[in-house]
């Protein structure tokens, strides 16, 4: 049930591909969970579930639309590889569609704000570091955490 490279598609593919692996899961295609999957699409943000409620609640007041739908729908989405997620312990899970070409993350543990960034010298090294240890590197996820610059303000220590 795994989507190969998903990146720069066009949103009726992807939608195409939302409602195979819907089929596939047997699970029915509703407006309710296309809203999911459009609202991650045309958004940047690293949602959490909740946040992402309140979005679709705001943006399509009349659409019956629950929490568990939400999460059910995320948790599809990821299985599928179509969504990635970033973990926050206890705090739970944000996420993104999996449409972008790879990056990594720097969160900062004060107010959870997420910065994307791409490093060429980075992914080298770790191809590098792979290829020393024999391991056939098929991904990774770096997460990056600190301070962000907004939260440093007014601090002593400075990054």
């Amino acid at each position: 049930m795994s989507i190969e490279n998903i990146e720069n598609i066009e949103y009726e593919v992807l939608l195409d591909r939302f409602k195979k692996i819907l089929k596939e899961s047997g699970l029915k295609y509703t407006r309710q969970r296309e809203i999911v999957l459009k609202i991650l699409y045309n958004n940047d943000m690293h949602y959490t579930p909740e946040a992402l409620y309140i979005e679709i609640k705001n943006k399509q007041p009349d659409l019956n639309v629950g929490i568990a739908t939400v999460y059910r729908t995320l948790n599809l989405l990821e299985e599928a590889g179509m969504a990635t997620s970033i973990s926050f312990g206890i705090a739970g899970k944000k996420f993104e569609l999996a449409t972008k070409p790879h990056h990594d993350h720097l969160i900062c543990k004060n107010c959870g704000k997420i910065v994307e960034f791409e490093n060429p010298v980075i992914e080298r090294q770790q191809a590098l570091v792979a290829k020393e240890h024999k391991f056939k590197l098929t991904g990774h996820l770096m997460q990056l955490y600190g301070i962000c610059a907004d939260c440093n303000k007014g601090d002593r220590i400075k990054i």
